[in-house]
C-alpha cells in the first residue's frame, strides 16, 4: 500500500474514533413544536465555588455556608421550556451536591442532586430519580417545564420524575451547589447545553 494511502487510512480511523466517543447528537425529548433558543446567563461563584467555562468545582469540604459554582439563566414566566445537558463528575470527595435546578424566583422549586455512589435524587421530597451517576460517567439530563402544569425530568432519554408546577417566574441553573445536608469537594463538567421553548 502506498505511503499516502496508509496516512489517509490512519487519519480516517482517528476521525472515526473521535466521532464514536463524542457526545451523541440527539433531538429533544417529547419532540414536536419546539423552537431552540439561547437564554442569557450569569456565572455564580460563592464560597469555595469555582467556574471555568463548563467545569464547576467546590474545592472545600465545608458543610455550612453558601458553596456554589453555577450558571444562572434568564427568568421565564410562561409556556413550556426544555433544558438538555450532559454532565460528567470527574471527582467527588463529598456528597449531596445539586447539579441542575429549576428555580422559582420566590424560592427553590426543583433540584436534582447526586450522592456519593451515584444516586440521583430530588432534593425536595427525596425521591430517587436514577442511579449510575458515578465518577467518569456521562449522564444526559432533560427537564421539561410547563409553567402552571408539570415539571418532568428525563435521565438518558427516559422519563424518571414528574411533579406538578405552580405558575410564576422560574429560571434554570446548573453546575455544582452544596445542598443543606451536603459538602464538597466535587468537580463536574457539563456539555451539550441546549434550550427549547413552545
Amino acid at each position: 500500500m502506498p505511503a499516502w494511502r496508509r496516512r489517509s487510512l490512519v487519519f480516517l480511523t482517528a476521525v472515526a474514533a473521535t466521532l464514536a466517543t463524542a457526545t451523541p447528537a440527539r433531538a429533544e425529548v417529547e419532540p414536536g413544536g419546539w423552537t431552540p433558543y439561547s437564554p442569557a446567563f450569569s456565572v455564580q461563584e460563592r464560597g469555595c465555588g469555582q467556574v471555568d467555562d463548563l467545569t464547576f468545582k467546590l474545592t472545600c469540604s465545608t458543610a455550612s455556608g453558601d458553596q456554589r459554582a453555577e450558571r444562572r439563566y434568564a427568568t421565564y414566566s410562561g409556556g413550556t421550556r426544555q433544558f438538555e445537558g450532559y454532565f460528567r463528575i470527574t471527582s467527588m470527595g463529598g456528597t449531596r451536591i445539586s447539579l441542575k435546578q429549576t428555580f422559582k424566583t420566590t424560592g427553590p422549586y426543583f433540584m436534582l442532586a447526586v450522592e456519593r455512589g451515584g444516586r440521583l435524587y430530588a432534593v425536595h421530597g427525596g425521591d430517587t430519580i436514577a442511579g449510575g451517576a458515578t465518577v467518569g460517567t456521562n449522564v444526559r439530563v432533560n427537564t421539561v417545564h410547563q409553567v402552571g402544569g408539570s415539571h418532568r425530568t428525563y435521565i438518558n432519554g427516559s422519563l424518571k420524575h414528574t411533579v406538578s408546577s405552580p405558575g410564576g417566574d422560574f429560571y434554570d441553573k446548573f453546575g455544582a451547589y452544596r445542598t443543606a445536608s451536603g459538602n464538597g469537594p466535587v468537580t463536574v463538567t457539563w456539555s451539550g447545553i441546549k434550550f427549547w421553548r413552545k
